[in-house]
């Protein structure tokens, strides 16, 4: 006896929620290549560079532990056909990439 196939989270035929995830696992990536960077970088410019490879990487360690959830909101707000824009995601991003930006002006200048 087959068993049922199993229910789907969401009926959304161009997979938005599976979108959303893999756009945020390219910036996990992209991040852990920041640090990798940051971290070439410590011969030259010192110690400071050390700040820019932690938040880097605590970033992109926040986006991988929150995934889970994050797709399960999404798929849940296609189902009840109620889904908005993840504002506060986008923002902390932002604010995050502008405070490397600006730790890395500070090491390099500082040198």
């Amino acid at each position: 006896m087959a068993s049922a196939p199993p229910e789907r989270a969401h009926r959304d035929p161009g997979l938005q929620p599976e979108r959303t995830v893999m756009s945020w696992g390219r910036t996990t990536l992209s991040l852990c290549v920041a640090a990798s960077v940051f971290l070439r970088w410590m011969p030259h410019y010192g110690v400071g560079t050390l700040a820019m490879v932690l938040l880097a990487v605590g970033l992109a360690a926040g986006i991988y532990l929150t995934q889970r959830r994050r797709y399960a909101v999404r798929a849940r707000g296609i189902s009840d056909e109620r889904i908005h824009a993840d504002v506060a995601a986008v923002l902390w991003m932002s604010l995050s990439v502008l405070a490397i930006g600006t730790l890395g002006l500070v090491v390099v200048l500082s040198v």
